[in-house]
Order: structure tokens, then C-alpha cells, then sequence
């Protein structure tokens, strides 16, 4: 097994929303927001080869988004999936699986792109086969008031009408490949999925949003946007 990260861009965040509780005076050393009190966050995607597959873990923010929507969060950095892919000698085509952790839009974004030259959404992977769950996917589709914003259903929506979306059964550790298993996690949001990856060099958790950063290992670092705050401590303890 290959694992290579896979560099999508950087966005903006309000920094009160992605510490939580924890005081602007401890966290603005770690992560100094701007004037506006935002703070800069990378989007890490993860390549997995393994036997006859290559799984991308995860598409970042995509490129289809509006002025507005572009205004508000920001996205910034040379970094985009695609190039990501190709300096990793990847073609968007060779992609079989493309496993997304949940759907909220700054890491499900990518799986559609638009083609700037006939404006149209496309596949970003047209070869491959995408992954959520139905608990997941049901709780996107009826999105309570704090995750409205996040759950953008052109993000995900396509990929079911158009049959290349699949459901993985929500059982703990059950194994999507050969040392490919999957944890679910509920205090960011219901059901998100993170990859327990046994490679020759040891085991990788790909956190998603348990763990969106390396200052949210201790455990007070949770973020306001997490759904269940206290699940969170106990699924990060």
C-alpha cells in the first residue's frame, strides 16, 4: 500500500468557530487569524494505492462554487486536485474509488468540477466509483439549522442521479479493502467515516474532521461547528 497526500488548496475559517471553547488568546499563536478574525486551513486529500486501485480519500473545496460562495470562504494557494494528482504522475482517469469521508462541502466539493470551457459539472473522476453511507447521506439530504451551509447538494446530489455513489455498510471497522478498514465518528457529524489504513510502515488514521488540524489533538480543541461536542471528546480521548 502507497499512501501519498494530495494538496487541494487552503481556505479561510473564522477562528473562534474552529477552536471552540478555547480562549482567541491561546489559539491566535498557533493559527494568527486575519483582520476579520480568520484563520488559514489546508484541504488534504490522501491517494491510496493498493493492488489494482487507487482510492482518493476526500476532493477538498472543488472549483464550481460562485463569486460569493468564493467571497465568503475564501480559497487561496497555487495547490488544486487536480495538479496534486498529476505531480503525483496520476491522471484524474486512472482514480477508482473515491471514498468521502462526509459531505460537507470542503471535502466533497471536488468530486464534480466545472469545465471551464464549455461550463459544464462533470465527473472529476469519471472511471470511478464514489463512496458515502446511507446514514450519512440521508442526514445531508435533511441537514439540521448548524450544518445547513456545509451540505450543498450539488456537491453530492449528481452523484447518486447519475448511479456512481454507493453506500458502505455503517458497521464499526468493517473493511472497505485489503488493510482498508473504516471507523465511524459522530460528534462532528452523524456518521462520518475515517480510513484506518495498515501500511508496510505502520497504521495511519485519516481523521477528517475528528482532527482537522495538528493543534486539535489535545483534547479541549473542538470545534463550534461539531454537531455533538461532548462525542467528540470521547471519540478523540
Amino acid at each position: 500500500m502507497k499512501l501519498t497526500p494530495i494538496h487541494t488548496g487552503f481556505l479561510k475559517l473564522d477562528g473562534g468557530a474552529m477552536f471552540g471553547i478555547v480562549p482567541k488568546r491561546m489559539w491566535e499563536k498557533l493559527n494568527p487569524p486575519d483582520e476579520n478574525n480568520l484563520c488559514t486551513w489546508s484541504m488534504r486529500a490522501l491517494l491510496v494505492e493498493t493492488g489494482d486501485r487507487k482510492i482518493l480519500i476526500d476532493t477538498g473545496i472543488g472549483n464550481k462554487q460562485d463569486d460569493r460562495f468564493r467571497a465568503h470562504f475564501e480559497p487561496l494557494g497555487p495547490e488544486n486536485l487536480f495538479d496534486s494528482l498529476s505531480n503525483a504522475d496520476v491522471r484524474r482517469e486512472e482514480i477508482t474509488d473515491v471514498f468521502l469521508t462526509h459531505l460537507h462541502f470542503d471535502h466533497c466539493g471536488g468530486a464534480l468540477w466545472k469545465n471551464e470551457a464549455s461550463g459544464a459539472v462533470e465527473l472529476s473522476f469519471p472511471n470511478a466509483v464514489y463512496w458515502s453511507n446511507q446514514l450519512h447521506f440521508d442526514w445531508a439530504m435533511n441537514p439540521n439549522p448548524r450544518e445547513k451551509a456545509s451540505f450543498l447538494k450539488e456537491n453530492f446530489l449528481p452523484l447518486q442521479e447519475m448511479g456512481r455513489l454507493q453506500f458502505i455498510e455503517t458497521r464499526q471497522d468493517i473493511e472497505f479493502s485489503k488493510n482498508f478498514q473504516v471507523r465511524f465518528y459522530n460528534g462532528h457529524t452523524e456518521a462520518m467515516m475515517a480510513p484506518l489504513l495498515r501500511t508496510e510502515a505502520g497504521t495511519v488514521l485519516y481523521c477528517a474532521d475528528v482532527m482537522p488540524s495538528q493543534w486539535h489533538i489535545s483534547l479541549p480543541y473542538v470545534m463550534a461547528y461539531d454537531v455533538r461536542p461532548l462525542i467528540t471528546l470521547e471519540e478523540k480521548a
